[in-house]
């Protein structure tokens, strides 16, 4: 190796390491009153392993959609539990990403104001796709396989030849804006230019309805892992355990949502 060339490789890593450390001092003691530590941490840290449970889940199955639905006929339980806990991470996400674009906004404002907006307008665009999901397997158990088979090839007819809807426009955010993201992170120290470039990566992430787990599914769920968790638990313990008082009050919660869901109404 050539001296400039080690010069050059010296120099990027020590602005590098300026960089984070500017940003690091900017965040010193400098938390987001909403959604708070606690709540961004569980995101950064369950978001992420939903999504991973997910994919290893139904990954046994091809990802194209006559398989994914054969394979719902014949595991209901197995396939149920995937997109469940697929979707669920994807709501849990939007924490974790204004988190993440509140620590780049220190240093690189637009960079975290736009990543941030593109991300989670992209977490919108695939809860939409997910409820086309979830409608498909309801159908398949009073319909049957071929009748939902037709109709989800006459869906995507449809969604192809349709001039505009507001969650075809917002296709684009969901694959690029993690390219954004990722940049900004990068650019504002706010992650190193390995767990920057993981967090590009989620935009290999394929987008539709009873779209499974494709080989770059992994890659690609796997950036994001090593992008969120360990920022999550760097602000897990960042600060102090919750108070007594705090934590009464999420056990009244969960009691009040388990009570509601076992005893309310349905329908």
């Amino acid at each position: 190796m050539s001296t400039d060339l080690r010069g050059r490789i010296t120099r990027w890593r020590q602005t590098n390491a300026d960089r984070r450390a500017v940003n690091a001092a900017a965040n010193l003691d400098r938390q987001a009153p909403f959604p708070g530590r606690w709540v961004s941490a569980i995101s950064l840290i369950a978001g992420p392993t939903l999504i991973m449970a997910g994919t290893l889940l139904r990954s046994p199955f091809y990802y194209f959609v006559p398989y994914q639905l054969v394979a719902y006929t014949q595991h209901p339980a197995l396939i149920t539990a995937a997109y469940a806990c697929f979707a669920s991470g994807f709501v849990l996400l939007w924490p974790a990403v204004m988190t993440l674009a509140q620590r780049i906004t220190t240093t690189s404002p637009l960079w975290g104001m736009w990543g941030g907006c593109l991300v989670m307008v992209g977490l919108f665009t695939r809860t939409f796709q997910f409820g086309t999901d979830h409608l498909a397997f309801h159908f398949t158990d009073s319909l049957g396989l071929q009748t939902v088979l037709d109709g989800i090839d006459g869906y995507y007819l449809a969604w192809r030849d349709t001039v505009w809807h507001p969650f075809r426009s917002m296709s684009g955010p969901a694959f690029f804006g993690w390219v954004v993201l990722a940049i900004g992170a990068y650019r504002s120290g706010t992650l190193g230019l390995g767990r920057s470039i993981a967090l590009g990566l989620m935009s290999a992430l394929a987008l539709g309805t009873l779209k499974g787990t494709e080989p770059q599914s992994f890659i690609a769920v796997g950036g994001l892992c090593v992008a969120f968790i360990p920022l999550g638990i760097s602000l897990l313990r960042g600060g102090p355990p919750p108070t007594r008082r705090a934590m009464v009050w999420v056990a009244v919660l969960i009691a009040v949502h388990v009570l509601m869901s076992a005893f309310g109404p349905r329908g």
